[in-house]
């Protein structure tokens, strides 16, 4: 008698048993035991300045923090810009995703995007800005007809220029007319012309300010500092991608706590952290400084996550009154939810948006 071929149900039954069994296979080695495929880890990129204004991010980077922070959920990467609107400009393609900026750039990509694009998470660095004149200038008033550079047209050390001769009663045009010529150029160059005299002076952030008192034979007629109140205003901040804000709301924490992490580091052991920021500044330019140079300069530096966002408020006002800035509206500029829910979990005090 010969062997009875399976009943067609049963065979159908034991095809979807072993196809079943295959798919169980394979979702067990793609997914690690989930059952289900690993997402792919999300893309963080964040740009910075090699300047020592942004040595949060220098510490961050160069210590592993973001990377440490993020772990398996994200992919890090990091680069530098020379000026806030290039940064403003990658944020805007979506070629980074957190910049580290001034408060001007900031307020420019905000009102820019008509409020869309980006948003203050928090603060890094405050201070570190002068005026710098040559010796035989001994007043405001000496200024008059006189040129003085400043890094970028419409970035923090242009405003704040514009904004103190204005209140002196000295008037200023974007054409570098008016009763003083304002030149912008990058801070390399200004220290050239202030060394050969084509400049009277300029407003730059460390550490030039102290490159042109030390190298170019200069004298602080303004220290920023003595303008605002206890002495704090924003000099960098660090901003998101609103976009990237709404979709990851859990690794922008995670990019804050690495960023808190490298403020703590930066305060711990100052002499290290100078020479580990100097360092990285060499890595990524060629050029280091003199270790007077950074000593000095990183003196007049305040490391916070406090985005001092009175300062951002009044910078936005001085803008608008130099003719740099349609409205004074920054309303929305700041998230500090995020930053906030990280410092109560360690215990410290939240900060305000102003």
């Amino acid at each position: 008698m010969g062997t009875l071929a399976p009943h067609p149900v049963t065979r159908r039954r034991r095809a979807l048993t072993a196809l079943l069994s295959l798919v169980a296979t394979a979702a067990l080695a793609a997914g690690c035991g989930t059952g289900l495929a690993a997402p792919a880890p999300v893309p963080v990129r964040i740009g910075y300045f090699p300047n020592i204004t942004h040595a949060p991010a220098i510490a961050a980077v160069a210590n592993g923090y973001f990377a440490d922070a993020l772990g398996a959920d994200a992919q890090v990467s990091a680069s530098t810009f020379r000026a806030g609107p290039d940064a403003v400009s990658a944020l805007f393609s979506g070629a980074v995703d957190f910049a580290y900026i001034g408060p001007n750039p900031s307020i420019n990509a905000f009102q820019k995007s008509g409020g869309d694009a980006v948003r203050v998470i928090a603060g890094a660095t405050s201070g570190g800005a002068s005026l710098v004149v040559r010796p035989e200038v001994a007043s405001v008033a000496d200024l008059e007809a006189q040129v003085l550079a400043t890094p970028q047209l419409g970035n923090t050390q242009d405003v704040a220029l514009r904004s103190w001769l204005k209140d002196h009663g000295l008037e200023t045009d974007m054409q570098g007319g008016g009763d003083v010529s304002i030149r912008p150029q990058e801070n390399a160059q200004t220290l050239r012309t202030f060394q050969s005299g084509d400049i009277a002076g300029a407003w730059v952030p460390e550490p030039w300010a102290t490159r042109l008192v030390q190298e170019g034979g200069g004298k602080v007629l303004v220290d920023e500092r003595s303008l605002w109140p206890a002495g704090r205003f924003v000099t960098t901040n660090l901003v998101v991608r609103k976009d990237f804000l709404d979709a990851h709301p859990d690794l922008v924490q995670k990019v804050l706590r690495a960023h808190i992490r490298a403020i703590d580091h930066l305060a711990a052991d100052p002499g290290a952290a100078q020479r580990l920021v100097d360092d990285a500044i060499v890595e990524l330019t060629g050029k280091g400084l003199p270790d007077d140079v950074v000593r000095t300069a990183w003196a007049k530096l305040t490391f916070t996550c406090d985005p001092v966002a009175t300062s951002l408020h009044t910078a936005a006002e001085d803008a608008h009154d130099v003719g740099l800035l349609e409205s004074t509206d920054v309303h929305g500029i700041y998230d500090l939810g995020p930053l906030n829910t990280v410092l109560e979990s360690q215990n410290r005090q939240p900060v305000t948006g102003g």
